[in-house]
């Protein structure tokens, strides 16, 4: 496995209309993406609103997605959840279709002990031989995948060739780094984090808001694999406003009031996900704004 997972990768948000997927605003959007320098995508995760899309829709995006990209820079399918089986059919869906690798969140609610997620890994694993970038987010889940467990994966499962860390904590990824050695691929999870996360052994960022400057996020982990921290560093806190403007209220609907705004695609969000506050909207127009985005 030897698929390189290194720089910017944007959680594509995913484009509504009219209550369906808009095929043509979610491709003109990663043309978009690419012609920006983006390193490579993300279709259906959580900023694409994975959880509200039904198996016939999650399918259609990642084919859409794949298709229109066409190899131009890799492509990963989210395909994970709390089902093992319903994991292994989204992956066996990807693998067809030619992603590239598939994200595969630890399963939520149902809170399975570190063995039960070696055994949900393991099961993808043998079912649908394909990269796999295991999805560490305990925010989210309810369940920590511990530096130790993923160390047996990578040594166990020869398809866990990365994860996406988005604990925010620096201790653990530096054990993470130090247990799973420095050729594991280490991808932050978590826009505040993506320059400290590189600092310790960190290869890039699968990033909610390279959604609205992709230029400036993938420029920014250009520098840190370069070693120009300087660079970096000042490119790091251009963006730290706009880290906050994403997270006002839950992702994705902060990111995608913000796409809206810029003409990328309909603000359109499902149930249980709503317009944002009044006061919210305000602060992140502000923001926008100040960054000349609108």
């Amino acid at each position: 496995m030897a698929t390189q997972f290194k720089g910017a990768f944007t959680a594509l948000g995913t484009p509504f209309k009219k209550g369906k997927v808009d095929e043509e605003a979610y491709r003109a959007f990663i043309d978009w993406q690419i012609e920006q320098g983006i390193d490579g995508v993300v279709a259906v995760g959580t900023t694409g609103e994975s959880a509200t899309l039904s198996h016939r829709e999650h399918e259609e995006v990642i084919k859409i997605c794949v298709e229109h990209v066409k190899g131009r820079v890799p492509v990963i399918a989210g395909t994970g959840g709390n089902d093992t089986h319903e994991a292994i059919t989204l992956t066996r869906y990807a693998k067809k279709i030619g992603a590239d690798a598939t994200l595969q969140v630890t399963p939520y609610y149902n809170k399975p002990t570190q063995e039960g997620l070696i055994a949900h890994y393991k099961a993808i694993a043998k079912a649908a031989p394909l990269p796999m970038i295991v999805y560490n987010v305990p925010t989210r889940t309810s369940v920590n995948l511990l530096p130790k467990t993923l160390a047996r994966l990578v040594k166990e499962v020869p398809e866990v060739v990365a994860v996406k860390e988005a604990t925010g904590d620096l201790k653990q990824v530096s054990q993470v780094v130090y247990d799973c050695g420095p050729d594991f691929q280490v991808i932050s999870g978590d826009d505040f984090t993506v320059l400290p996360l590189m600092s310790v052994g960190g290869c890039g960022v699968i990033s909610v808001v390279s959604n609205i400057l992709p230029a400036t996020m993938a420029a920014l982990c250009k520098a840190a694999l370069k070693g120009k921290w300087d660079k970096a560093r000042e490119l790091h806190y251009d963006l730290w406003p706009l880290n906050h403007g994403m997270f006002l209220e839950t992702n994705p609907v902060p990111v995608k009031t913000a796409l809206a705004w810029m003409g990328k695609m309909q603000p359109d969000l499902r149930l249980p996900l709503v317009p944002m506050l009044p006061e919210n909207e305000a602060a992140l127009k502000k923001i926008l704004v100040g960054k000349k985005l609108i």
